[in-house]
């Protein structure tokens, strides 16, 4: 079935499909006042036993507005922290304190906030209005101050509306002390897929999209008509979609790869006609920190003439394999160690099913660079997903039935761009009207039973999770198109957490819900 053809049928059925699943999850609202507080003194108490080196490590993220240079002559007002995208790279070891100043210095009252991606920290720390915090109001200053303990690769964006889709995103290293990895240097690699200032603002994107294919002329009333596959060959400039991505289509993701046609693919903030290059030494082994921080895209991530050893996914060891090439989803964090070869090396991301991508560029030694456009045959290797992985020995969680099982319906589609959990999209005006419910110590399952036909990658805060059957630690995995996936956490970091889809258009029309322990 064509991307198009599918897209439009699917509409409310499935949003009706799921509207009665709530009662399939094991909470319900009448405990909301029993729950642990994000600044209770059960989550000072997690705070404490959290190890400390005693370092405070001071910094100061100002959002404002930014003429930003992506290369090539390419500029975009965007927002930013620190007047660059990606911001100012932060790092601190296990044990030590954070405390980032938040400026908020954007236009027109805009309210911001940071949320501190894959994290395991204290809940009031975890920047999500009104959660866990009031928004930032502009003009005004607040404090994220918490404890990092467990080492690895992370970010920092906003929680608030789509601003995740603008030029508010920084890379977060938690260096361990006992590093046990041997590598010479490190490259961290941030990917983002880029549209604000070019060819409008991820709000006049969400406007759009929030119409869903209803919105598009000439579409009303053609929903489960036959006939529809004649439809490729109509003129897409004639449906005045400006933002919607037509036909992307991917079979590592299931079908439908996207939403949203971006004009840009970045890697470390530059377009690949004039990309970022790392510099190095043949027979080097640099270790690569990759960081999905796009709004709406996955990347198929290769570098040319080499392979990557996989060592880490969000943040967590796992036993080492080695690939061609990578499925990194929006949110997830992977770390490769490489050993460099002789010459110019392209590094590209590939923008999986949208036919575009980013570049940067690896030289070590003469020659020219490759053109902008170049497709490294590794990226039709071996390509590493997930669920192809096993985590290492020491972050394994140990055998255990789970206590609670949350049966997690994703729901909605584009024909009303309804996505929602179990059939209802998430009210911040009512965050805890539909909680699911745990309680500290138990062993915790979510069943995320994907209804819908596109891919959803689901981030959960404050933990990290396990892939049952062996899989990897992460809090951020791909749960593709008609598929289930479930996980694993121990409630071991009391607070009310959100979990969501990491498709920033999806999650903010609703495909989120709230993880909240009971007092």
């Amino acid at each position: 079935m064509n991307s198009i053809d599918r897209r439009s049928v699917l509409l409310a059925g499935l949003g009706i499909a799921g509207a009665g699943a709530l009662a399939a999850c094991s909470s319900g609202s009448d405990s909301t006042s029993s729950l642990v507080s994000p600044s209770g003194p059960a989550v000072a108490a997690a705070e404490k036993k959290r190890p400390s080196t005693g370092t405070v490590r001071d910094v100061t993220l100002t959002a404002a507005p930014a003429t930003l240079d992506l290369g090539g002559g390419v500029t975009a007002r965007s927002w930013a922290f620190g007047g660059r995208a990606p911001g100012n790279e932060i790092r601190l070891s296990v044990g030590d304190t954070l405390a980032a100043e938040l400026s908020n210095q954007l236009p027109d009252r805009t309210t911001t906030s940071v949320h501190w991606h894959g994290i395991a920290l204290r809940g009031d720390m975890d920047g999500v209005p009104p959660v866990t915090q009031q928004a930032v109001r502009a003009g005004s200053n607040f404090t994220y101050r918490f404890l990092a303990d467990a080492p690895g690769t992370y970010f920092l964006h906003p929680h608030v509306g789509v601003q995740l889709d603008r030029g508010l995103y920084a890379p977060l290293i938690v260096e361990d002390p006992k590093e046990p990895l041997s590598y010479d240097d490190e490259w961290v690699v941030v990917l983002d897929d880029w549209i604000d200032g070019v060819t409008g603002t991820p709000d006049e994107v969400l406007a759009e999209l929030r119409h869903g294919m209803g919105g598009m002329e000439g579409m009303e009333g053609m929903e489960g008509m036959e006939g529809m596959e004649g439809m490729e060959g109509m003129d897409m400039g004639d449906m005045s979609m400006k933002f919607m991505l037509m036909g992307a289509e991917s079979e590592l993701l299931g079908g439908d790869a996207g939403d949203v046609k971006y004009p840009y693919h970045l890697v470390n903030g530059r377009v690949p006609a004039d990309p970022d290059v790392y510099r190095g030494e043949p027979g080097k082994r640099v270790r690569l920190r990759v960081i999905n921080a796009g709004g709406d895209t996955a990347y198929r991530v290769a570098l040319g003439g080499h392979k990557l050893t996989i060592t880490h996914t969000d943040g967590f060891p796992v036993e080492h394999q080695q690939v061609d090439a990578l499925l990194i989803g929006m949110g997830e964090r992977y770390d490769v160690l490489v050993t460099l070869g002789d010459g110019v090396f392209p590094l590209v991301a590939l923008a999986e099913g949208k036919d575009s991508g980013g570049m940067a560029l690896v030289r070590t030694g003469s020659g020219g660079a490759p053109r902008a456009s170049v497709r490294p045959r590794e990226l039709d290797g071996r390509i590493l997903t997930a669920d192809q992985l096993t985590p290492a020995d020491d972050v394994r969680l140990s055998s255990k039935k789970a206590d609670r099982v949350h049966r997690v319906r994703l729901t909605g589609g584009m024909g009303m761009y309804n996505w929602a959990i179990n059939g209802k999209a998430f009210d911040m005006d009512d965050p805890t009207a539909n909680p699911l419910l745990v309680e500290e110590g138990e062993r915790v399952r979510l069943d995320f039973v994907n209804t819908t036909e596109m891919w959803h990658p689901m981030h959960l805060h404050g933990h990290t999770y396990q892939l049952t059957g062996g899989g990897p630690r992460k809090d951020t995995a791909i749960v593709l198109p008609k598929k289930t996936l479930s996980v694993e956490f121990d409630a071991d970091n009391p607070g009310q957490w959100m979990l969501h889809c990491h498709n920033a258009y999806h999650g903010e029309v609703g495909m989120m819900a709230l993880v909240a322990y009971q007092a």
